[in-house]
């Protein structure tokens, strides 16, 4: 694979935006044809996506075959669904349709979409002439600036929340919790309630509350959400799923009249923070904290229904050396390259030696204390992570229209962030020069990065009149 812009601390790292160019220039080169890959989602929304392949049966079906398993598998984190359509290969629609069977490679991806959707996964191979086409719909988000509002931001390693009237925010503060690491449901209750009360304490009244939090929402119920790693099942049903409406409610009774919530995905926020930040649309917002969030607001400023799980989209196509995550166990993925767990994995390479028993978060903030000090050793890996994000965002843009990228979260803070924001415009300098023409990547001032989503957040519901 020849690419320009090699990873400091990774000289295995093989970028998808790479093999993707590659593997388009190949099989057209060889007289290949164009397969349709269509994702259904809920509401019968079809999102449907081109590739070029090489011919069956032709020598080429293992590589076709690794090369859609991969664009399958970043369809369906970035547009989420419950059904996979293969137009154009019966060959490839039928080693699809086996990893995502019951126990298949991809039985994790096949489990996490039913639950999301809440109907059973499914591949269907149709013919070319029978591809589907995109049928979308896209809705207004947030913006709401009047009044008196809570915005709650919930991290794997801190919780963030800001009082905020009629756009301007009052109080901002940042509590450090362990979501993960606690399975009694009643600690994450008391957390959320504990920094919504300390917000309204800021502010005449609660007229709004609206919350950024990692995983699925659907109507402000938690559908997944890996600040709850540790709940059972059971208790996930009977108090994690309407949590966020729970605590509304007791606010609600507190101040003697019902006060609207809006919950969003974090990534969705970040976005929305970044298109109201630069009054501009077709913003990806990617957050780097506990792990990878992404969002994305479209060319008429809503949000597209999206899943947005940029933490599941690989990254790296090494089949040797990329490292596996530890809850869908498959390897490359965005989780490992855009998230504290970069930093910790990158930390020997540098010749760092974290302690093993502190917490992420912890060696996270070692690392940026060495950092801030100038240390070279640390700077190589925010020039490492750079390298990943300059390739990831390139690996990106063949599923999304941007014109510009948000970077945001604990990782991207300090001088670091600085770092690894050069690096990453220097990748599309460099490997991808029409993608540099068109897409600028920012990183927010230090408020904005660290606040910024739970200021957004606290516009996202519409207040009652």
């Amino acid at each position: 694979m020849d690419y320009k812009v090699k990873a400091p601390l990774d000289p295995g790292f093989m970028p998808m935006a790479v093999i993707a160019r590659d593997f388009d220039e190949k099989a057209k080169a060889a007289g290949g044809r164009n397969i349709v890959i269509g994702i259904v989602r809920n509401k019968g929304y079809v999102s449907a996506y081109e590739a070029a392949v090489y011919p069956d049966n032709a020598g080429h079906d293992a590589e076709n075959i690794a090369y859609v398993e991969r664009l399958v598998k970043t369809l369906l984190w970035v547009r989420g669904g419950w059904k996979v359509i293969i137009a154009g290969s019966d060959v490839i629609g039928a080693a699809i349709k086996e990893a995502y069977s019951v126990g298949g490679s991809r039985e994790f991806d096949r489990a996490f979409m039913s639950r999301v959707y809440e109907r059973d996964f499914e591949v269907e191979i149709v013919p070319i002439e029978k591809a589907p086409v995109t049928a979308e719909s896209t809705e207004p988000i947030g913006r709401h600036l009047d009044g008196c509002r809570i915005g709650f931001d919930a991290g794997g390693s801190d919780r963030k929340v800001s009082a905020v009237i009629n756009g301007e925010p009052v109080y901002s503060e940042e509590v450090v919790w362990h979501p993960k690491l606690n399975s009694d449901p009643e600690y994450h209750y008391s957390g959320i309630l504990e920094a919504m009360k300390t917000a309204a304490s800021h502010m005449p009244r609660v007229d709004g509350i609206g919350v950024s939090s990692a995983g699925v929402y659907i109507d402000n119920r938690i559908m997944i959400a890996s600040l709850f790693l540790k709940v059972s099942d059971e208790d996930f049903e009977r108090r994690v799923k309407t949590m966020y409406t729970d605590v509304a409610k007791e606010l609600s009774r507190e101040a003697g009249c019902e006060i609207p919530i809006e919950v969003a995905n974090d990534g969705d926020v970040t976005a929305l923070a970044g298109a109201m930040e630069l009054n501009d649309t077709n913003v990806l917002g990617v957050a780097m904290g506990t792990s990878e969030a992404g969002g994305y607001v479209d060319g008429s400023g809503n949000i597209t229904g999206w899943l947005n799980e940029l933490a599941f989209v690989p990254v790296d196509g090494n089949p040797a050396a990329a490292p596996a995550d530890e809850w869908s166990g498959d390897i490359g993925c965005g989780v490992k390259y855009f998230s504290q767990d970069a930093v910790i994995k990158l930390a020997p390479a540098a010749g760092i030696m974290l302690d093993e028993s502190a917490t992420p978060a912890e060696k996270l903030k070692a690392v940026q204390e060495l950092m801030a000090n100038g240390d070279e050793r640390a700077k190589k890996i925010y020039e490492t992570i750079g390298v990943y994000f300059g390739y990831g965002i390139a690996y990106y843009a063949r599923f999304y229209d941007i014109k510009h990228v948000l970077l945001m979260g604990r990782v991207s803070s300090g001088e670091g962030g600085s770092i690894l924001l050069e690096n990453a415009r220097r990748v599309l300098d460099v490997d991808f020069p029409e993608l540099a023409a068109k897409i600028k990547v920012h990183l927010p001032d230090e408020k904005s990065r660290r606040v910024g989503q739970s200021v957004a957040a606290a516009s996202l519901p519409k207040l009652n009149k």
